[in-house]
Parts: C-alpha cells; structure tokens; sequence
C-alpha cells in the first residue's frame, strides 16, 4: 500500500512496518475513507494523524533498530507509535507523551484491542519530555517547537538521535539532532507543516 514511499528514500522494512498498521484504525469514523490517502487527518482537539509519506520519512531518519527505546512527543491518534513499535520489535520500547487526556485515552483502548504491549503512553507536557525513563536511543516529535526543548536533549543517551520540526506557524524544519561525546550535531531534514507543541 505504501510502496510510492519507496520515491522519499524509505525503505522496504520501514514500508513493511508500516503496510502492518492498519491506518483506518486510527482514524474517526468520519474519515474512514480517506484513511488510505496520503494526507493529514484531523482526529480532533486540534490535532491531526500525518500523512503517511511523513510517517515513512521520519521512520527512516530515526535509523530505528530493534530492541531500542524510543520517546514519541505528541501520541495523537497514536498511529506513528504503532509504526515505530513494529520497528523497535518486542525487545524495544515505544514511551509516548500526550497532552489531551482524551487522545491518550483512545490510543490506550487501540493499542490494546491490536495487542500491542510495548508502547506506554503518558499524560504531560512533551517539552518536558519524560525524564523517568531516561536516557532514550531515539526521540521524535509529531509537533513543531518554537525551538528545541532543552530536556528532549538532555534525555538523548550517547550516540541517539532527536528528530523535531522547528519553527513557526508559517515555516518549520524538520531538525535532526545526534548527540555525540563531542556534543551535539544538528541537520536540517525538509520543509514541514505539523501542529504546534502546546
């Protein structure tokens, strides 16, 4: 289903992730069918579920690998921390933070009508990230900040890798930050549109 994601430079197990996700299942009704277009979906609250070829690109920068523990800031629908569970296998660890108690109440009841056990999603402020399970080998957030948290950095182990759109209401980037024994190395990925960090 997701094989044009293949022309954004993603890869086949990113791809195969994700064709294991069924997006109409994180979707409201109302959308259902447009689940399978590749655009954004509004989910309510202001939010909105991204649209797949985003999902793919930010997997892939992530260079996720199984067994590694992943911080997702912003749960939303909580599709992409389906994505990135598949990726991380059983052995890794999806931790998400949501701020609308209501989002997170749905994406608790999804992930465990499709069995899925090793995503645990959290009530907060993402800029705050969620330092009682620190350090993370991979943080990536579905929100764009103003500029990048300091925490999300200081919870990024050796060798991890943040992903974050920056910016601003008409203009973000998607940054990738590695956190090397040297300091901090920052990319600048694509232009992006996400909701902002609230």
């Amino acid at each position: 289903m997701y094989e044009h994601l293949r022309y954004y430079g993603v890869s086949e197990r990113v791809i195969n992730a994700m064709n294991m996700v069924d997006r109409k299942l994180f979707v409201p009704e109302e959308f259902a069918e447009s689940a399978y277009l590749d655009v954004p979906l509004p989910i309510g609250h202001g939010q909105t579920i991204s649209a797949p070829h985003m999902v793919g690109i930010m997997c892939q920068k992530l260079e996720l690998s199984e067994g590694q523990k992943v911080l997702e800031i912003g749960t939303g629908s909580g599709y992409n921390a389906a994505v990135l569970s598949v990726l991380v296998g059983q052995t890794g660890k999806v931790y998400t933070v949501e701020i609308v108690p209501e989002l997170a109440e749905k994406a608790i009841e999804r992930f465990k009508l499709l069995g899925i056990e090793n995503v645990y999603v959290f009530v907060g402020d993402g800029k705050e990230g969620l330092p009682a399970f620190a350090p993370y080998d991979r943080i990536v957030a579905t929100c764009y900040a103003k500029r990048i948290p300091p925490p999300l950095i200081e919870q990024l182990s050796e060798g991890g890798i943040l992903l974050i759109p920056v910016g601003n209401e008409y203009a973000q980037t998607l940054k990738k930050v590695v956190k090397t024994n040297a300091g901090i190395e920052e990319f600048s990925i694509t232009s992006v549109r996400f909701v902002p960090m609230v």
